[in-house]
């Protein structure tokens, strides 16, 4: 359902305080589920292939000091074939290990989405007031995909990375307590250089993600309004304005990757030094065992002492690309959590009320604003009682608020101060269902999905027969354009609704909201792209076939409403009279006013089919 002109725009949540990483993590891992178990699986298998990998290089030791300097042929055997073993089962250990972990990351990522969506089915339009559409585009694309690969890191590598180096360094430590001091001084100086960069950087890819939901508001409403761009000829203009938000993202990704740039050299002056340094001591220490072999390092023991080296900087390498991905993906997940977090500002009570009596309606003292910090109510103490059954119309000029009043009916937004009453009871004393499932809306905008026709009719109810569906169509007099497609109610819509025109759309809508049997019917403008004569028709047709229907109509021609129960004239937010056409044409001059110029230009012509 789409928000109306009388609706604020969107704005992006950017000043929210991020939230602590331990919540991050809460939160997020509750979208975990059915995937703990792959979870638990993944760096299990990462910890089995990487004490095997650190074996591995104690067992090459003893093979060369015993079979190869030693010349024992068996004691070759031996450990070659307990090598060719530990590879065996290193290398199944690593298989199991990515495939638990790409089941677990990719299910994560899965339910991470369901539940981003889920939660923003969920927002009140307040709440979706506070983010933009491209914005959440955004979180449930790009930044859900950060998190995977980020989750898929962090239970193989960044499990495998602390195993390395602490079970290597202790081995080290047994083959030589002086060589293995090295890594103890070489990995503070490696972790304080890379939570410097991750400190300098993080605050940049904040700002990138801000500006890709820029982006993809541009993308989404140049999209969206490419004929008026085409009729308008304005695609240079809409190009120079997407070329530089996107050069804004060039920009920043360049400042992040000049800082990032500092990793290598960091990670390689610490790799080469502590090289030399192990070289240097490790050659001392083999020449001095030839006058002392119990002070000294055998071949074997430097060899494995290398590989351990390798070993653990290597791992501190890992290390360095976990904390880049890490940095990107806070980012990501604190914008994820600030939609997983919001909490909606419409939500049911503790018992709810499950069936809607009648379609009455009773403002009493309403007023409504569409934040708390605004100074002027969008509706300012708003009294007004529709009995069931009865057709109201409401007409006012642009930004009087007519689309703010009805939108309070079925609560998709609630109300500042005052009471609202459908069906005797508070709306607020409703389940959401039940209440939604009263109320049918039909905006002067709506909104078709891909699919057939007769599945686009069926949203009003999904259990409908073919029959119900024709005869609704009927009363939307909808059932004669659509026998004129070859394939009738099976017809293809296309996305959004492209191939069929205005009038069609909005009058398949009106056959969907019909569909609904709902207690209340809200039509705002939505017979807006249709002739006066069709209008007529359905008019006609909700006056006999939908009698205990409470209809409300906002309408901009006056012939829509002029045969209402009463009309309601609303200005800036205020109920500026009421009454019948007869009765408003005599007491308020604004209503006489607008139907005296549409009587003047009713000869000009009305509003055609488009």
């Amino acid at each position: 359902m789409s928000k109306t002109l009388d609706a604020p725009q969107g704005k992006e949540l950017a000043t929210q305080a991020p939230e602590r990483p331990k919540h991050l993590i809460r939160t997020l891992m509750h979208s975990l589920r059915e995937y703990k178990r792959e979870s638990w699986l993944a760096p299990g298998f990462v910890a089995i292939e990487s004490i095997l990998e650190i074996l591995i290089p104690t067992i090459m030791a003893q093979m060369i000091d015993q079979g190869v300097a030693g010349g024992s042929m068996p004691a070759i055997w031996k450990f070659g074939m307990i090598l060719l073993g530990c590879a065996v089962l290193s290398l199944f250990a690593g298989f199991m290990s990515g495939r638990y972990a790409a089941i677990a990351s990719s299910g994560f990522a899965k339910n991470l989405r369901h539940d981003l969506f889920e939660k923003v089915q969920s927002f009140s339009f307040t709440n979706i007031d506070r983010f933009s559409t491209g914005s959440i585009i955004t979180r449930l694309t790009t930044d859900v995909t950060n998190i995977q690969f980020a989750f898929q890191l962090i239970i193989r590598v960044a499990v495998r990375a602390p195993i390395m180096v602490v079970v290597a360094w202790f081995f080290s430590f047994r083959i030589s307590h002086s060589i293995s001091m090295v890594f103890l001084i070489i990995i503070p100086i490696l972790g304080v250089g890379l939570t410097a960069l991750a400190l300098s950087v993080h605050p940049i890819f904040e700002k990138v993600f801000h500006t890709y939901d820029h982006l993809n508001n541009i993308v989404d409403e140049n999209l969206q309004g490419i004929r008026v761009v085409k009729s308008y000829d304005r695609e240079e203009h809409e190009d120079h304005k997407f070329g530089r938000v996107s050069q804004r993202i060039f920009t920043l990704y360049c400042k992040a990757e000049h800082v990032m740039a500092f990793n290598w050299p960091i990670l390689n002056t610490c790799i080469y030094g502590a090289m030399l340094i192990i070289s240097w001591m490790g050659t001392k220490q083999i020449v001095a065992s030839h006058n002392n072999p119990a002070l000294g390092l055998t071949t074997g023991d430097l060899t494995a002492l290398v590989t351990y080296a390798m070993q653990i900087l290597m791992s501190l390498n890992m290390v360095s690309m976990i904390v880049v991905m890490v940095v990107i993906s806070r980012a990501d997940a604190e914008r994820i959590c600030q939609v997983l977090n919001e909490v909606s500002t419409v939500r049911d009570n503790s018992h709810p009320i499950d069936v809607v009596p009648d379609g009455s309606i009773d403002f009493d003292h309403v007023t409504f604003r569409y934040s708390e910090g605004s100074e002027k109510p969008v509706l300012d103490d708003i009294n007004l009682d529709i009995a069931s059954g009865k057709t109201i119309g409401i007409v006012g000029g642009t930004g009087s608020s007519k689309s703010s009043l009805v939108q309070l009916i079925p609560r998709l937004y609630d109300v500042s101060s005052g009471s609202l009453k459908v069906g005797g009871h508070d709306v607020r004393d409703y389940d959401l269902v039940a209440l939604r499932d009263a109320v049918a809306m039909v905006l002067q905008k709506n909104v078709l999905f891909t699919g057939t026709i007769a599945e686009n009719i069926r949203w009003g109810n999904p259990d409908a027969t073919d029959e119900d569906v024709r005869r609704v169509c009927k009363l939307a007099q909808a059932d004669g354009f659509i026998n004129e497609f070859p394939k009738g109610y099976d017809t293809y819509i296309e996305e959004g609704g492209s191939n069929v025109s205005g009038g069609q759309r909005q009058r398949l809508c009106i056959a969907r909201a019909l569909l609904k049997k709902p207690k209340i019917l809200i039509l705002d403008d939505s017979t807006s792209a249709v002739d006066t004569k069709t209008d007529q028709l359905i008019r006609h047709a909700f006056a006999t076939e939908i009698p205990d229907t409470t209809k409300i109509i906002i309408a901009q021609r006056v012939a829509s409403v002029e045969e209402s129960d009463e009309i309601i004239v609303m200005d800036e937010g205020h109920i500026l009279d009421h009454g019948t056409h007869d009765e408003l044409l005599e007491t308020c001059e604004e209503y006489r006013s607008i139907y005296e110029s549409q009587t003047k230009n009713q000869g000009k012509g009305d509003d055609d089919d488009e």
